[in-house]
C-alpha cells in the first residue's frame, strides 16, 4: 500500500505527525507538499494528491489543511476521487466501508495529533463493503460521467 500525503500551511504539523505514524507502521507513501508552516494555497495540495491517486500512482490519499474542508473540495474535482472531511473515528470507518472514499481529509486546526492518528489507522484498516453500497458509488460515479467532461 502507497499512501498519497498533501498538505497545505494549515495542515502541515498534522501532515507530519502522519507522517511519524506511517514510518513507524512501515507503510510507504510519497510526500507531495507542502514543506512548511509558509502561506500556501490549498488548491494545488489537493489536486496533487488526487492525481496521484485518480491516476493510480498511489492506493490512498491523505490530506489536510485548517479544517479540511478547502482542499477536500480542490481533490474530489478529480473524476475518480470521493474525498472524505472526517473528524471523527466512527465517520472515517463508515467512508471506507460504506463510501469507499480513497482520499481522507483532515484539519489541522479542528482535530490534534493524536485523534488524526486513530482516525487514519481505522481508515487503513477498513474495507470497502460493496454489496448495495456499490450501487450508490456506481451513482457517484454517473454523476461524474454527466458533468466532468
Amino acid at each position: 500500500m502507497k499512501i498519497a500525503l498533501g498538505s497545505d500551511h494549515g495542515g502541515f504539523h498534522l501532515k507530519e505527525a502522519i507522517k511519524i505514524y506511517l514510518e513507524e507502521e512501515g507503510i510507504d507513501y510519497e510526500d507531495y507538499g507542502t514543506d512548511s508552516t509558509e502561506s500556501v494555497d490549498y488548491p494545488l495540495y489537493g489536486l496533487r494528491v488526487a492525481e496521484a491517486v485518480a491516476e493510480k500512482e498511489c492506493d490512498f490519499g491523505i490530506i489536510c489543511c485548517g479544517t479540511g474542508i478547502g482542499i477536500s473540495i480542490a481533490a474530489n474535482k478529480v473524476p475518480g476521487i470521493r474525498c472524505a472531511v472526517v473528524s471523527d473515528v466512527y465517520s472515517a470507518q463508515m467512508s471506507r466501508e460504506h463510501n469507499d472514499a480513497n482520499i481522507l481529509a483532515l484539519g489541522g486546526r479542528v482535530i490534534g495529533p493524536g485523534l488524526a492518528v486513530k482516525i487514519v489507522e481505522t481508515w487503513l484498516a477498513t474495507e470497502f463493503a460493496g454489496g448495495r453500497h456499490q450501487r450508490r458509488i456506481n451513482g457517484i460515479c454517473e454523476i461524474e460521467k454527466k458533468y466532468c467532461k
